[in-house]
Formats: structure tokens, sequence, C-alpha cells
């Protein structure tokens, strides 16, 4: 007793409380990587060259965080980590019986948590199943939800334990899933045949009051496989991109790591109370992590104060993880043997960048060889990667990987004249600017710097840039958008009728209403696209292109000339300055 009273005193006389001096403080990390993308190893398997960053940097980063931290390390994954380099093309597809790649590396870095991004739904039930099983941690979905019985068909969140020696119990802290719910509009039926995506934020209302009456968290994070703000909107309001709206309508959350825009985010937002939600992005590749730092206060077991600070930090030049590396040798030699595959011979050289200033080899070849498999009467194709080049010489399968870079099937559409236009329309009015004087850009550029490879000096996104072969026509840079497409015959000389129907060929992700110029564009809804598919191939695009060329031996890829830009005297030099902006001197 009078131990206690003399510490008593000792303690009023410094300012301090009894219960002051209580409080102790717990500083937690958490990491996050985003749209991996199958950058697994310091290795492009496409262009045979080293990489930056990747999860075997990463990997080095997170243990030494682990040494420092222990426990209070979290680290967590936001999906779109089952398509990419060829190495998850590998093990999806050609060995496919394998634990998937992509789960023994997420197992070997023992990742706490992990979400579904709309590339690993695009694989296929057969794949992403797998997948899911194979994963040690819980894989998360709040909002993607199994019509069969209507509950979520994933784990809707995590709730993780930590015991720290200050506390009587556990730190808890509640992850909760979700994925951009405009799946719908890229993807086939077929691939998420029996699921659901709902709007994000009434979902996250939903379980956040859930995961607050029955789990009392000490914390509750966000992994949302969904952009801040923008892309496409469904019939509904439902936005691709929700995370700055759930962030700022529903009480709750203390932070959001999100990712799917392949944009760097580091932004702080209001809650409705007020409260302060940070909300993280750290883009693509594993060339950075998203990394939060909370600071916890507790009077007791009682959480008094939460302070949490974001940074992106920079892991293009972090130091291998040289054990990674090794324990996945033998599959990367493996990868390695499959891609290095010759399948035949270019005659001549092929640039995507060419594709942007009219015909090119690049494009024109994926035009023919979707043509000639389908049957179709009229191809639509756009450059999928921003600057890709096949050389002249052998071809291998790692080529394939420049020349088509997603997992796209084949489908035939049937469409109107009229339809076909006003889905050319569409795609110039996001590739072309008005000109109204010969000094004007041609192309329509954006003046901000972007990381997205497939963006770049674009103001919009170049795999929505279609052309079309089978019909001739020309582009008028000087007349309003919606007025710049003039048909002017089909390739082989017959008259083009806006009222007749014509088998129109194009990949998968286009046909289900990818980038909308199917739905706004060419005005068909989407409730009647399918009705509209008159053949769906099996295999991916790729796949049959790659089969094309093995049957041919030499290819000796062409640029048409069936479009151009007009008028010439201007569009010819605006050309080759806007060429000379984005690629510089070649």
């Amino acid at each position: 007793m009078k131990l206690f009273l003399k510490t008593s005193i000792a303690l009023l006389c410094l300012g301090i409380t009894p219960t002051m001096a209580q409080k102790h403080n717990i500083q937690l990390k958490v990491v996050e990587t985003s749209d991996i993308h199958g950058h697994f190893f310091p290795y492009d398997f496409i262009e045979r060259k080293a990489l930056k960053g990747t999860l075997a940097r990463i990997s080095s980063y997170v243990e030494r965080q682990r040494q420092q931290y222990g426990d209070l390390l979290l680290l967590i994954d936001n999906g779109d980590i089952l398509q990419g380099q060829p190495c998850v093309y590998w093990s999806n597809y050609v060995m496919p019986d394998d634990e998937n790649l992509a789960a023994s590396v997420v197992n070997y870095m023992r990742y706490d948590a992990e979400t579904v991004g709309n590339h690993d739904v695009e694989t296929g039930h057969k794949v992403y199943d797998k997948w899911i099983r194979e994963v040690r941690c819980p894989v998360l979905g709040a909002n993607i939800v199994d019509t069969g019985n209507g509950l979520p068909y994933v784990h809707p969140y995590a709730v993780i334990e930590r015991k720290v020696p200050a506390l009587d119990t556990p730190l808890k802290i509640a992850i909760i899933g979700m994925l951009t719910p405009t799946i719908p509009c890229w993807l086939n039926e077929s691939q998420w045949q029996g699921l659901e995506f709902q709007e994000m934020v009434s979902c996250a209302k939903r379980w956040v009051k859930y995961v607050q009456q029955v789990e009392h968290p000490d914390l509750i994070f966000g992994l949302f496989h969904s952009g801040l703000e923008g892309g496409i909107t469904m019939e509904g309001g439902i936005e691709e991109d929700a995370t700055k709206r759930v962030a700022q309508e529903v009480v709750g959350f203390d932070a959001i790591f999100f990712g799917h825009d392949h944009l760097v985010h580091n932004v702080t937002l209001k809650n409705p109370d007020g409260q302060d939600v940070l909300c993280l992005d750290p883009s693509c590749y594993g060339l950075n992590v998203a990394e939060a730092t909370i600071n916890l206060t507790y009077d007791g077991n009682r959480l008094v104060g939460k302070d949490i600070k974001g940074e992106i930090v920079n892991m293009r030049d972090e130091v291998v993880d040289e054990k990674m590396v090794a324990r996945f040798q033998p599959q990367t030699d493996r990868i390695k043997e499959y891609v290095d595959r010759r399948i035949g011979t270019f005659a001549t050289a092929a640039a995507t960048r060419d594709s942007y200033f009219g015909n090119s080899a690049f494009t024109d070849f994926v035009h023919e060889l979707q043509l000639r498999i389908s049957g179709a009467d009229i191809s639509l194709n756009a450059p999928l990667s921003f600057d890709s080049r096949i050389e002249k010489g052998p071809v291998t399968v790692a080529d394939m990987f420049k020349l088509y870079r997603f997992e796209n099937q084949l489908y035939v559409l049937n469409m109107t004249g009229k339809e076909i236009r006003g889905h050319l329309e569409m795609s110039y009015s996001r590739w072309v600017n008005t000109m109204t004087t010969p000094r004007d850009h041609l192309l329509l550029l954006n003046d901000e710097s972007r990381s997205d490879q497939q963006r770049m000096g674009f103001r919009n996104y170049t795999f929505n840039f279609d052309s079309a072969a089978g019909i001739d026509y020309e582009v008028d840079v000087t007349k309003p958008d919606g007025e710049k497409v003039r048909i002017l015959q089909m390739t082989g000389g017959e008259p083009f009728d806006e009222d007749k129907t014509y088998k129109v060929v194009m990949n998968s992700y286009r046909a289900n209403g990818g980038g909308d110029l199917i739905i706004l564009g060419a005005g068909i809804p989407k409730e009647e696209l399918s009705r509209r598919i008159v053949y769906q191939s099996e295999l991916d695009l790729r796949h049959y292109l790659m089969e094309e060329i093995e049957r041919q031996g030499t290819v000796t890829p062409r640029a048409g000339k069936n479009w151009k830009f007009v008028p010439e005297k201007w569009t010819r030099p605006a050309a080759k300055r806007d060429r000379q902006l984005l690629f510089g001197k070649e």
C-alpha cells in the first residue's frame, strides 16, 4: 500500500495520473501489391530481358519489414495476378494440373489476404476456382455473390489477429474485399457463370456494419480491385471505379487499399462523419508497393487514438530475393523453354506504333488472320500494346504475347452497316483530334505524362482504337466527332450498305461490350449482344494466331491500303510531328 501511494505521488508530481501511465503505442505496417499481371520474377519472358520491380524484389523488401515489425506486418494483394506475363498463361493453360504458379508465389511470400481482379475472372471458372483453392490466405470478394444461394462466392472479409504483449486481447484487423462490378461489360457470361457482382457502395455499407457488430475489430481496411473514380458506368449507376465513393459515403473504413486503374494514388478523403480515410494504390507490375504505417494508442485495452500515414515505395531497383528465384528456378526454366519455341518466320518486321497513323503491318496482320480464321465479312481490331515490335526473322511463342497481349476469344457478331460506322466513329473520336488548322495535333494526346503502358501520351486507351478491315474508308479529321468516318465500299469492290447485315469478327472483350464501342458507338443494347453472336471460339485468339503461323511457316505481314486520314496535306505532316512526340527520333 505504501509503495502504491509513493508511486502515485511521484507520478502526480510529474503531471501523470495512474490511468495515463497505462497508455501505450502499437505500430502496424501494411504493404499492398496490386495488378501484378504475372510479374513474379525479375525477367521479362516476352522481351527476354531483366525486369524492374516484380514480386521477387518486393519479397526482399517485405522480409526486411518482417524483421522489424514481426507479426505486425501485413502483406495483402489486390488481384489481377493470373494474366499478363507468359508465366501465368503457361501455368493456367499449358500446365493446368500443376499447382498454379500464382498460388505458389502468393504462398511463398506468405500473403495475409488476396482479392480477385477482373483479369483473374477472365481466365474462366476452371482456372480461378482452382487457384482460389490453392491459395493459403483468404481470397476476398464481398460483392461477388453466388446466384445459387445468394451468399458471397469467396470470403467477404478476413479477420487477422495479432498478439501484442501490451494487450490482454489480440489486435484485431478486418479486411473487406471487393471487385469492380462491371465484369459483365467485358467478359462473356460463361467466364463468370453463376455469379453476380454487386454495386460497391451499398455492399460496403452492409459488410462494414456486419463486421462492426459481429467481429468488433480495432481496424477495418478495404481491399478493392476498383480504381479511384471514373471508368464505365452500367445501367443503374453501377460504377467501374468506385473507391472514392466508398471512402466518402461509407463510415467505418480506416484505410482502403485499391488498384485496377494502374495509377499511383496516395490520398486522404473524408467519410460522412468527417473522419480521414487513407486511400492507397501502388499502380502495377510490382514497380511499387503501397504502404500504410498505423500508430495505435491504447489506454489499457481500450483503443483511444489512431494515426495512419501512407506512402508509395519504389521497388524498381530493390534487391532481388535470390532464395525466391532459386525456389522457382525449375518452373522458370520450363517457361523459358516454352516461350523460346520457334513457331514460324516473319519475312518483315511489324510494330504497333505504326497502327496509330493509318494501316500497319502489325494490326493488319491480325485483321487478316481474324478474317481467314472466322470467314467473316469485316474485322475490327486495335493495338493491344502501346509500343510492341516483332522483328523480321524467327518468330517464337514469346512474340505471340507481343502480337496479342490478352487471352481474348474470337467472336463473330451480326452488325448492320450503320452500326459498323457508328462503332468506328466512336473509336476515332477517342483516337484522333478534330483539326482546325494544319498545325494541330492529328492524335488526341494528353499533356500529362502517364506510366500506364496502354495510354502513355494518349488521352484514351490504345486498346480501344479499333480500325477495320474488309471495308475501304476515310477518316476526315476536320469533321466533328460522329461525322469523321466515310465508308466508300467493301474492299472487294462491292457497295457498302448501311442497311445490310454483315458478319463482323472481333475479340471477346469488344463483343461483350468492352470499351463501350459496341454499346454506345454501334448502339447495340447490352442485353442484345448475346443474340448477335454467331460464332465464339473455344480457345483464346492467341492460340489460333499461333496455330495459323505454324501452318504457314513463313508469313509476310503487310500494311493494307483500305483506310487513311484525310485531308492528307494536313494529316501527313501532323502524323510526323505526333509520332516524334510519342516515340522520339526513330
